[in-house]
């Protein structure tokens, strides 16, 4: 039997363990039989192989245990990562299914969503509002017409950040109301010099719930737009 010298040292690796790592004995046969991409696969390819280079080291200058401790260490935390990632995809689609039967429980509800359209019918318009991510010294609603006209404002002053319902009566700066139709509506806040991010919404009924990219749930509105169910800023 021929021994492999590795390198200057007195350490050899015999035929039988160069065939293992080779892949050409029937031990590697037997490993391959089992390798794959798992951490699983990975430690039980480690430990045959492992077994094979006990069998066959140098009793003069045996391996390193902390080397092998340290191998079968990572081994184990790659598996330990390999089964959190399993949990974790198990977990987020037990919780995407909970979120899709809470939405449907909205249908048929009103919603405060963002949104800028508002329609007038039968001189009534939806409640509206502003969601303020801070506080502000002077928050206002404009809106405009079809054809970009402003046909009047809300000024609410001073206001503490979240959100903010608003009751819109369609009547222009004299009084007089507004003729039906679609209207547009913008939010801006100001606290002091520094503007501040204010986000326009819109009320609407809830027709139905679907799925959106991702899993998140997301609802149909009577006006037309879909929303994600996280930015419902309220329940009216």
């Amino acid at each position: 039997m021929t021994s492999t010298v590795i390198g200057g040292s007195t350490a050899t690796i015999s035929p039988e363990l160069l065939d293992t790592m080779n892949g050409t004995s029937s031990a590697a046969s037997a490993a391959s039989g089992t390798s794959g991409t798992s951490a699983s696969d990975l430690q039980t390819t480690f430990l045959q192989l492992l077994v094979a280079q006990l069998k066959n080291q140098d009793p003069t200058n045996p391996m390193d245990s902390s080397q092998m401790t340290s191998q079968l260490a990572q081994i184990d935390t790659v598996s330990g990562i390999s089964s959190l990632n399993t949990s974790l995809s198990s977990l987020s689609t037990q919780l995407a299914a909970g979120q899709n039967a809470q939405a449907a429980l909205l249908i048929g509800s009103t919603v405060l969503a963002p949104g800028n359209s508002v329609a007038v019918a039968s001189g009534a318009a939806p409640e509206v509002g502003v969601t303020l991510a801070q506080s502000a010294s002077d928050v206002k609603l404009q809106i405009t017409d079809s054809s970009g006209k402003s046909v009047g404002s809300i000024d609410l002053g001073p206001q503490s950040a979240g959100t903010i319902p608003v009751t819109w009566t369609p009547q222009d700066a004299s009084g007089n109301a507004l003729p039906d139709g679609n209207y547009t509506i913008t939010a801006s806040a100001v606290d002091g010099s520094q503007s501040v991010t204010a986000t326009a919404l819109v009320a609407s009924q809830v027709e139905g719930v679907v799925q959106q990219a991702g899993g998140a749930a997301g609802l149909t509105l009577a006006n037309g737009s879909t929303v994600a169910l996280s930015s419902v800023s309220g329940i009216l």
